[in-house]
């Protein structure tokens, strides 16, 4: 039996409350899309769009279960990251999107159920509150009324207000105990009665329109190519843990070389394109603007290096490194042709900074990495799909032998 948190109670020995960050994500559309067509492919579909949901989710999140079309995951920790876990959670979707359109173009099939793959969509309940955990038949289980609130949560009003099936519906508890400013953010209040817990107070993020809004924005990035000058490292860590790393100004200060402490400014209460951080060394400080997020792919930066005169333009690149971790590629614009002489000039001291940070990233993200593995040792299974879809159509199947 894997050991949990205990208090004596009387003389019983009781699960003890963690708090906890819950977040149900479910396939919208999936009971009626299954009565109409060939199960094989729809079973096979459905693991493919799991596993990829499941894995844009964890880290930070761990499943607790998966629940037909839907997976309950969860995230204990002493502080929660209102801006990286919104990132995760619309970035998740916006992943589930894309290999939703994958499978579509991949699949050789015509069968109904790879045909109506586009009527599928998302949508996710994110709260917070108490968890106990408690191992039952061999398996653990979450319990507790908060539990049972963000599984009641699944059936709601929202559609009616929304006309769409894809949105994340944020808890106020969720956005009060994360730090979110959902009025900042141009979130939509909202309100679910749900039996014996009354009125919740919730709010509304709009996935389609911002599927949409992501799709016509402009990128900036510094590509491969363009770069005057790069820097790559391999960590052990997932994608999402290093973004956290990268991004986060708590993380931030741990790895930097010569950092004494970052701020941020934020905008629109929430991190991202526009946000302007100060990092200090000291009485001196560096100041950043984000010019491009898109996590946790690449964010790209604009930075005013002290007193020098030089603004150099940054890209954090990020992709799946060679041992199941991520490859980390820092990319460096070209300066305009009248700050080249000061760019070689400070060349020297920006290599060493680097390296120095990358040094202390690398050891701090895979012990990170250590930790995670260890904590998800017990984790559920995900069922692998066989991409069935996109090699075996149906309709050539199981035809009668000549």
């Amino acid at each position: 039996m894997r050991a949990h948190s205990l208090e004596l109670i009387g003389d019983a020995m009781l699960p003890k409350p963690e708090p906890a960050c819950l977040v149900m994500a479910d396939i919208s559309g999936y009971t009626g899309y299954l009565a109409g067509v060939e199960l094989d492919h729809a079973q096979d579909i459905l693991a493919d769009l799991i596993d990829t949901i499941v894995g844009a989710l964890r880290p930070p999140f761990q499943l607790s279960k998966l629940e037909g079309d839907a997976a309950f995951v969860y995230l204990v920790a002493p502080e929660f990251d209102g801006s990286h876990l919104q990132d995760t959670i619309e970035s998740a979707y916006f992943t589930f999107r894309r290999r939703q359109r994958d499978i579509k173009q991949a699949s050789i099939c015509e069968c109904d159920a790879c045909r109506l793959i586009p009527t599928l969509d998302l949508k996710f309940i994110a709260h917070y509150g108490q968890i106990a955990k408690q191992t039952m038949s061999g398996q653990e289980e979450l319990i507790g009324r908060d539990v049972i609130l963000v599984h009641r949560l699944l059936k709601n009003n929202v559609e009616a207000k929304l006309a769409r099936h894809a949105y994340i519906l944020y808890t106020d508890a969720f956005a009060q105990r994360t730090g979110m400013n959902p009025q900042a953010q141009g979130l939509i209040e909202h309100h679910e009665t749900v039996e014996i817990i009354g009125d919740v107070r919730c709010w509304l993020r709009d996935l389609e329109a911002g599927w949409q809004a992501d799709a016509a924005r402009k990128r900036v990035e510094v590509s491969a190519a363009e770069a005057i000058a790069s820097f790559v490292i391999d960590v052990e860590a997932a994608r999402q843990t290093t973004w956290e790393f990268l991004t986060a100004p708590g993380h931030r200060v741990m790895w930097t070389a010569g950092a004494t402490g970052v701020e941020e400014d934020v905008a629109n209460g929430r991190r991202g394109a526009g946000t302007v951080n100060h990092c200090m060394h000291g009485k001196d400080v560096i100041i950043e603007e984000v010019l491009d997020w898109q996590p946790p792919d690449y964010l790209t930066r604009r930075i005013q290096l002290f007193d020098t005169g030089v603004n150099l333009t940054l890209t954090h690149a990020l992709s799946d490194g060679p041992s199941g971790g991520t490859r980390i590629e820092v990319r460096v614009a070209p300066p305009p042709p009248e700050l080249m002489e000061r760019f070689v000039q400070i060349g020297p001291m920006m290599q060493q900074s680097m390296q120095a940070s990358g040094e202390a990233l690398v050891k701090l993200l895979n012990e990170a990495a250590a930790r995670i593995r260890a904590s998800t040792a017990s984790a559920p299974e995900v069922p692998a799909s066989a991409a069935r879809f996109a090699t075996q159509p149906v309709h050539d199947r199981g035809a009668a032998p000549g």
